[in-house]
């Protein structure tokens, strides 16, 4: 599809000047001037600052839900030091996959650009994937089943989600097709696809997909507690309702991408986490009603793990420091001194028996 077709299919992008009091106010919505500033010889980039404070929200958030839901302070923060490494990772690979040709392509970046995390491109499916690997490995370890974690951190998740997209607006990236709306984003030239550097504002999908991502945490904290949810039913709703907002801004996206069936891999991807997210809602509302018993949600901390390392008694240099029981008291000797007693005749034969046998 040609960039003036395209256009055309869009609302509210034929140029009608002067039709809206309110878009002759707003007019566009500016872009950053830079996304970086230098700290001396360190770059302090918008975009990891974006991610940082989502990353920071969401174990606020997580934490809050989790102590609420009867699991202990510190857990989630303890978790996240797998799952985030893990979802990074997770999230750079997805997104060097799917779009591999930026890097490999003809006139690709190449490979060093692709460990470039901070110019930008996180696959939300790969960070959730991997992500929950590392999640994985963390509730292993302090002995917590894995959905009443998920289902606490849901909205903390997506709420991290809407945060980190304000990076791309500092990046000028991942923006949709050419509008005039009052809300259209302006682009600077250098950073217009091929084909569209006649157009001067953009569809800002980076806020519609925050705006999004808001809506979606204010529904799970209300649906769970109406419905106390529970055994992951709070994340497949989180999963499901993201990728149905997923599929309409990837659909207005002019970014290059793979396709797969003629349609963006991405909104493929999403339409088919919204089929499986609603088939588990569905089957495990019937299987496991209700929510887990607060109890299983205690684990252990890591002091419990080197009590069970340790025997009870046992010192913390592994020498045995148990109490011994008192032993009775030895009843006090009748026999005579040895310095009151008279000196022997060393010239004096031992005693032999006498005639009763007796020595």
């Amino acid at each position: 599809m040609t960039p003036a077709a395209l256009t055309a299919s869009v609302p509210g992008t034929p140029a009608v000047p002067g039709t809206s009091a309110v878009a002759d106010l707003l007019a566009s919505i500016p872009s950053p001037s830079q996304g970086v500033w230098n700290l001396g010889p360190l770059p302090i980039r918008a975009y990891a600052l974006a991610i940082l404070l989502g990353i920071v929200v969401a174990i606020y958030v997580g934490n809050r839900r989790w102590i609420a839901r009867g699991g202990r302070a510190g857990v989630v923060a303890d978790v996240a030091i797998w799952a985030v490494p893990f979802g990074i990772v997770g999230g750079r690979l997805y997104h060097v996959i799917t779009d591999n040709q930026i890097y490999f392509g003809p006139d690709g970046k190449g490979l060093v650009a692709a460990f470039r995390i901070w110019d930008g491109g996180l696959g939300i499916w790969g960070a959730v994937i991997l992500g929950g690997v590392g999640a994985w490995i963390g509730v292993r370890r302090r002995g917590i089943p894995l959905p009443p974690f998920g289902d606490a951190i849901a909205p903390g998740i997506v709420l991290a989600q809407a945060i980190g997209r304000w990076g791309n607006w500092f990046n000028q990236e991942l923006f949709g097709a050419p509008t005039d709306l009052p809300w259209g984003l302006e682009i600077d030239p250098a950073n217009r696809p091929e084909g569209y550097e006649q157009f001067a504002t953009f569809h800002p999908t980076f806020l519609y997909e925050s705006l999004w991502c808001v809506g979606v945490a204010v529904v799970l904290v209300w649906a769970d507690k109406k419905w106390r949810m529970g055994h992951g039913r709070v994340f497949a709703l989180y999963v499901t309702l993201y990728s149905l907002g997923r599929v309409f801004w990837e659909s207005l996206r002019i970014d290059e991408a793979n396709h797969f069936f003629g349609i963006r891999l991405n909104v493929f991807t999403s339409l088919l986490v919204v089929v499986g997210g609603i088939v588990y809602l569905v089957v495990s509302a019937r299987l496991r009603p209700g929510r887990e018993d607060p109890e299983l949600l205690r684990g252990h901390d890591d002091h419990d793990d080197d009590d069970q390392q340790a025997e009870p008694g046992d010192g913390a240099d592994g020498a045995d420091d148990t109490v011994a029981p008192e032993r009775p008291a030895r009843p006090a000797s009748t026999s005579v001194p040895a310095y009151l007693r008279p000196a022997e005749d060393p010239t004096r034969p031992p005693p032999g028996p006498d005639a009763e046998g007796r020595a």
